[in-house]
């Protein structure tokens, strides 16, 4: 037997996330001012993205797009983890029992994710989207654009807003039947709960597959409305799962640093490593295919998308940096057998991961939205502070409802003693 451990949030840690929130605000703030008295928050012109066309900046398209870039990417966070425990059930793995509570946590994040989502898209969805501007469908108005006016079965407010609330209506209801599962195995042990986990994890898997991609397209590559990608899906969904990976392994080496999950093993924090340094390799492969396919074929209405990120001297320092700190880094990092069972290279390398994939959203949605006029300062760290401390928040809030150990998993045995 296993001795029960429970995480507990104390008033300290509350306190550090409250401050961090409230100094992501302050920074947020502060660069909001800073940019509407330093001249660039009225009159200037902003690029719309590969579409062509030109809009004036105000401070608030630049705030717009740092709310969906986090929006996006703290989404991904939360839908990974139900994503990696749905894994677990359906393969019916045992090495992961001991670490399932953490990305179970996740899930919590999703019903505040939803609202922000609905809330940033009806608020700013005009200064994100090109193609909510409605002269582009009107024939005799000269911005009519007929390609974009083509996809208005698919892209337009009413289906967009249906896709988006039928997206989280469909993540949570499921992460709440997994949820109801586990803590009633914990009570009542047996089989019975376990077999229905498979099940509905099964039902999650089918229709993440489908819709990690449909999301995407309707989040970020629909902000390019021009240009597709036929691997984008695959290419988010690779950014989203890495990303998770990286932040699940971080917060089990800093629990297990403070006394909690000392069953976990070297075994274990090997197995999350190799998680990271193989996705970190899938995710270089999708981005390798999809740029290599388009610098190949050189039709211009597709190297759009790269030449306005590596014509740019401002993207372009970040779109190699993207590059180094997404496979590069984690790929030397992680690539011997002692780096993935360390703690320090392991903290060293989630980090990077982490912030490098932050990097990656940015990449994607930032010069869609902002052109020329985007940067990174106090508005983009405030704002990410913010989410930040938001969603441990809720995700440490829902870890201390539940033990940190699932005790009556069928499977649990099998993950005191893994060994790799």
């Amino acid at each position: 037997m296993i001795q029960e451990e429970k995480f507990q949030l104390t008033p300290s840690i509350r306190k550090k996330l409250l401050t961090y929130g409230g100094v992501g605000l302050g920074l947020l703030i502060l660069g909001i001012l800073f940019l509407i008295f330093g001249g660039q928050s009225h009159g200037a012109e902003a690029h719309a993205g590969s579409e062509g066309g030109h809009a004036e900046f105000h401070w608030y398209n630049r705030l717009f797009a740092n709310l969906w870039i986090n929006n996006v990417y703290f989404t991904g966070l939360a839908i990974i983890g139900v994503f990696f425990v749905a894994i677990q059930y359906v393969s019916q793995a045992g090495w992961s029992v001991l670490i399932k509570r953490i990305p179970e946590a996740f899930g919590a994040w999703l019903p505040y994710a939803g609202v922000l989502m609905l809330l940033v898209f009806l608020v700013g969805g005009h200064s994100i989207f090109h193609w909510t501007h409605s002269e582009l469908y009107d024939e005799s108005n000269p911005a009519y654009d007929p390609i974009i006016a083509g996809k208005r079965g698919f892209l337009n407010y009413p289906f967009f807003l249906i896709r988006m609330v039928a997206y989280f209506g469909l993540w949570y209801f499921l992460f709440r039947l997994i949820r109801k599962e586990s803590l009633a195995e914990d009570v009542n042990g047996g089989v019975l709960h376990y077999r229905k986990m498979i099940k509905y994890s099964a039902i999650f898997v089918v229709i993440f597959a489908v819709t990690s991609s449909t999301s995407a397209w309707d989040w970020v590559l629909s902000i390019d409305t021009h240009w597709f990608s036929t691997m984008f899906g695959w290419y988010v969904f690779a950014s989203w799962f890495v990303n998770g990976l990286a932040v699940v392994t971080l917060i089990v080496v800093i629990l297990r640093e403070n006394g909690y999950l000392m069953a976990i093993n070297s075994n274990h924090l090997h197995d999350l490593g190799k998680f990271i340094f193989a996705f970190s390799i899938f995710w270089t492969y999708i981005w390798f295919g999809q740029f290599l396919l388009i610098y190949y074929a050189n039709i211009p209405e597709e190297t759009i998308y790269f030449v306005e990120r590596l014509d740019s001297s401002y993207y372009s320092s970040i779109f190699f940096a993207n590059l180094f700190m997404n496979f590069f880094f984690p790929f030397l990092v992680l690539m011997t057998r002692d780096s993935k069972r360390h703690t320090i290279f392991l903290k060293v390398a989630c980090t990077v991961v982490i912030v490098g994939h932050w990097m990656d959203f940015y990449l994607m949605i930032t010069p869609g939205t902002l052109g020329e006029n985007g940067g990174f300062g106090l508005i983009e760290v405030g704002c990410a502070l913010v989410y930040i401390a938001a969603f441990l928040l809720v995700v440490l809030t829902n870890l201390s409802k539940a033990p940190l150990v699932a005790k009556n998993h069928p499977l649990l045995q099998e993950s005191i003693h893994h060994h790799t």
